[in-house]
């Protein structure tokens, strides 16, 4: 993910993660590149952070 936006993922995920991904620990993973974004994930990113999916679909 460009670095422009991976702040923005970073914060949001660590602030409501719950939200986003369910637990704490799959944050972090997804943060470290050991799990890769769900649709669902997806789409709660772009509506919440308007990150464009483009973006949340590269691969990485």
């Amino acid at each position: 993910m460009p670095g422009k936006y991976q702040n923005n993922i970073s914060e949001f995920l660590k602030i409501d993660n719950e939200t986003v991904v369910g637990l704490k620990s799959r944050a972090s993973e997804i943060l470290n590149k050991k799990r890769k974004l769900t649709l669902e994930m997806i789409r709660s990113l772009h509506d919440t952070l308007k990150i464009p999916t483009a973006v949340l679909i590269q691969s990485y």
